[in-house]
């Protein structure tokens, strides 16, 4: 093999798990506030993170900072958070394939970062991470990110690099209240959303709606795609419970890579950079999830807290190659994912030998069943049939003491049983088969994940933090399907085995915040080692653990309100991603970015008729993916200014948004080839692009 196919990328992600689709900034207070019509009440018993884990880097993105934002997605908007970096296969239309990296993880962000909603986790059993972009914008309360490890100990596995937990709104002061938002931009997208939330007694409830649709950027690039969420509420001072329905319906076009090859004098950035090489490849994804539960006070300071809930995800995606199609490069996949879960809890707020107390301890119960069909063509015999369930059964505590009223220290731990059956059925006689069936896998395991941390305020302005953590990642369904090399140096067909080791990791980290009157900073840094990460070989098509890695750096944000209109602020990251051990020691790790930076402006021009946001972002340049020997070129360095002006009167609102002002020819993903220099494939993003909305509130 010469080169990595030009679709290599998307079958890694999307051959191999279906669908890949699916923040932190100081917690500042806004320059004014966003006329809402949902005045949400918060359930603070949702979220397992409360004021956030002590010694951990910890803040907040408010539902201002989101409406204020220049950003069109959700990650975008988290991308000026330092530390996060962001990373697109599919033109940006709307974030769908725009996966959040926290601390460096590069391929694999999304298996290292884990997504929750109200404390809830949101990754599945697959590869395919969590698709911010179904989640509607107008329902989101706040972002609470945990950088590092710490959160494993109170959520598990995924939680490497950090913990992203989206909180919703969930009602309104008022009796009634509604929203209606539309607008149009670049590259023919159309969207629409649509919000009511309502309030009776102790009953509440609320629906947000949303709707995209987009040609975008490239050809083969289009994007529908309509989701919403609702529940029912139901609260008095000892009880409340509630009952949450989402669902998601998307369908998005894939345009592959485009080529770059010096020795022939290829390069499809500058030819035909809007191009697809995969003209007719897609996917197609319908979620549905449903979480129940309630919160039950015990005696004064304890509250039993009990939810549950199930979530099913249907796939598809079809793959045909580059023109002229040939039946050797097709495939089509079709998957069903499902998932049970029980999560008791119990919070106990009490003083202990005199000292204020708050432990968290419960029991979390995951069952998940995968099954896909992966044949040559949509209605032909499927040539491998996976069938792979995993139960997961794992107990936790989390304390937290404050030794003195300017002192607080925070210790837990968790341990997790994880049980998997894997099977293959192969038809050797279904159209396309050519290679043989995988072994069948039992395996049980336990792993363990720990924190200690504390945080020291020499005063209302200085504050000390730190803290030492423990993780583990198990391998997924998909990692484990793609397990192994599938042929020998003669071609002839390996059993796969489903067979990888757990991820594991250990970290420091510690830090200072400051604040005085309008000016707010925190500053870290951090050092993390790991063992058996996962990695997947994007030329010879299967996963593998790699040698030990190290990953450490340094994370400063800070704000400034620089008069009653004028807030500024900014940040950055010093983020090293090496290999410590094997023939890569010393390299880099591929697609981490070592220095990000962003800046940023808030000013309120006129009484809120008028308001400016200005967002600058930077990032340096990377190496690119399948790059471990650190010989090819580097994704280069690049920066985007987005412009927005906003304003409300009355009841109407409205906002005209310029993204990447300077019309930045960027990518921020490529995979580069293993045995020819210089040679490698670039999924572009788009140049200048406008976004104009209006909505009204009733």
């Amino acid at each position: 093999m010469s080169s990595l196919s030009a679709v290599a990328r998307q079958r890694r992600c999307l051959l191999t798990c279906t669908l890949l689709v699916p923040l932190m900034s100081l917690d500042i207070a806004p320059v004014f506030a966003q006329q809402s019509p949902e005045l949400p009440a918060i359930n603070v018993t949702a979220s397992r993170l409360f004021n956030g884990i002590v010694g951990a880097s910890t803040s907040v993105i408010s539902a201002d900072d989101i409406a204020h934002s220049p950003a069109l997605t959700v990650q975008e908007i988290i991308a000026r958070t330092p530390g996060v970096q962001v990373q697109s296969l599919y033109g940006g239309v709307n974030g769908a394939g725009t996966s959040v990296d926290l601390r460096g993880f590069g391929a694999f962000a999304t298996a290292n970062t884990l997504v929750l909603i109200n404390g809830r986790r949101l990754n599945d059993l697959d590869l395919a991470g969590v698709d911010l972009s179904t989640i509607p914008r107008d329902s989101i309360e706040r972002i609470e990110i945990t950088k590092g490890n710490s959160g494993a100990v109170l959520y598990g596995d995924n939680a490497v690099g950090g913990v992203v937990n989206i909180v919703t709104k969930t009602g309104s002061a008022k009796p009634l209240a509604m929203r209606v938002e539309g607008g149009a931009g670049s590259f023919g997208q159309q969207l629409g959303s649509a919000s009511v939330a309502a309030n009776a007694g102790p009953w509440s409830s609320s629906f947000y709606g949303s709707g995209i649709r987009s040609d975008g950027y490239r050809d083969n690039n289009a994007l529908t795609q309509r989701a919403g969420v609702g529940d029912i509420r139901y609260a008095t001072p000892d009880f409340s419970a509630f009952l949450t329905l989402s669902g998601d319906n998307q369908h998005l076009g894939l345009p592959g890579g485009r080529t770059v090859d010096p020795s022939i004098g290829l390069n499809q950035l500058l030819t035909d950079r809007r191009g697809a090489t995969t003209p007719l490849d897609y996917t197609d994804k319908q979620g549905v999830n449903v979480t129940a539960g309630f919160t039950k006070t015990l005696w004064s300071g304890a509250e039993l807290i009990v939810d549950g809930g199930v979530r099913n995800k249907d796939q598809q995606a079809g793959f045909f190659g580059p023109l002229p199609l040939s039946s050797f490069n097709a495939s089509y996949v079709d998957t069903n994912l499902q998932t049970w879960s029980l999560t008791p809890r119990l919070s106990i707020k009490n003083i202990v030998f005199g000292l204020p107390s708050d432990v968290l301890t419960g029991i979390d119960y995951y069952d998940a069943t995968y099954h896909s069909n992966r044949s040559q063509l949509q209605g032909t015999a499927p040539i491998h049939v996976y069938d792979l369930s995993q139960r997961t059964l794992a107990s936790y505590w989390q304390q937290t003491v404050s030794l003195l009223p300017s002192t607080d220290v925070s210790y837990g731990g968790r341990i997790q049983r994880t049980s998997l059956s894997a099977r293959d059925r192969f038809d050797i006689n279904a159209p396309g088969a050519f290679d043989t069936q995988a072994l069948p896998l039992n395996s049980d395991e336990t792993q363990h994940a720990l924190h200690a941390g504390l945080e020291h305020r020499f005063n209302d302005v200085f504050a000390v933090f730190g803290r030492v953590a423990s993780a583990f990642r198990t391998p997924n369904v998909d990692e484990r399907v793609a397990s192994g090399p599938s042929f020998d140096a003669n071609f002839n067909p390996i059993p796969g085995t489903f067979s990888l080791k757990t991820q594991t990791s250990r970290d420091i980290e510690a830090g200072f915040r400051i604040k005085a009157g309008g000016f707010a900073v925190q500053s870290s840094i951090y050092g993390m080692d790991l063992s058996n990460e996962i990695h997947y070989n994007p030329v010879l098509f299967y996963n593998t653990n790699l040698d030990a890695t190290r990953r450490y750096g340094s994370e400063t944000s800070a704000s400034l309100q620089l008069s009653e209109p004028v807030l500024l602020r900014g940040g950055l990251a010093l983020t090293r991603a090496v290999f410590r051990e094997g023939v890569f020691a010393g390299h880099d790790v591929p697609l981490v970015s070592p220095l990000t930076a962003n800046a940023g402006v808030t000013w309120n021009v006129w009484d809120r008729f008028i308001v400016l946001d200005a967002t600058v972002r930077y990032w340096s340049s990377r190496r690119m993916d399948n790059d471990q020997f650190n010989t090819q070129p580097v994704i280069p360095a690049n920066a985007t200014i987005d412009l927005k002006l906003s304003g409300e009167y009355d009841r109407f609102f409205w906002s005209l948004a310029v993204n990447n002002l300077l019309d930045a020819q960027y990518y921020d993903y490529a995979v580069a080839s293993t045995f020819t220099p210089g040679r490698f494939n670039a999924y572009p993003l788009p140049g200048r692009r406008y976004m104009v909305k209006a909505g009204a509130t009733f």
